[in-house]
């Protein structure tokens, strides 16, 4: 296999701090400098393709909360704050944006008559709808070069990986 972008970063460290162990001290730099520049990659290439359909990342993610959340696809700002782990000022412009395009709906909540209800729209189903099975397009042609033993195994890798961050906030 050829050398790539990381491999010659790499290459730069262990030439300017060669006190550096290329297995045990650079070989980790390599693995997670690659995890990044993949996730980076690819999570431009979904946003361009959500952008297509009128979504960016933020409002992708408060539609596919919705979505997620089964049938009929209304949540109290408050649950899609919690799912989403956002203040409720943060969700606040991203329902404006969506209600705006004609995504979501404000409406009183039934039970509570202070409270409001977002619900879903047709159309915004069919938005979400369409940018997940494109997103998951993406994921899968990305993958392409792994055979199905390969992807299973780095699945199991990264499984493991992630469960030691499992418990640490995101910024």
């Amino acid at each position: 296999m050829t050398d790539d972008a990381v491999d010659r970063i790499i290459g730069q460290w262990h030439r300017e701090m060669p006190e550096l162990d290329l297995d045990r001290e650079l070989e980790p730099m390599a693995l997670f400098g690659r995890i990044h520049r993949i996730s980076q990659k690819l999570g431009a290439r979904l946003h361009e393709l959500r952008a297509r359909k009128g979504l960016g990342r933020n409002e992708f993610d408060v539609l596919a909360t919705i979505r997620r959340s089964g049938d009929p696809y209304t949540l109290s700002p408050k649950e899609i704050s919690a799912a989403m782990m956002l203040s409720s000022g943060g969700l606040t412009g991203r329902l404006d944006k969506l209600e705006a395009a004609g995504f979501v709906e404000r409406l009183p909540d039934p039970g509570d008559r202070r409270g409001i209800k977002v619900r879903m729209t047709e159309l915004g189903r069919e938005v979400i709808e369409d940018s997940v099975r494109i997103g998951v397009a993406a994921q899968n042609e990305a993958l392409s070069v792994l055979t199905d033993d390969e992807r299973r195994q780095l699945g199991a890798l990264l499984k493991k990986l992630h469960a030691g961050f499992e418990d640490q906030p995101f910024d």
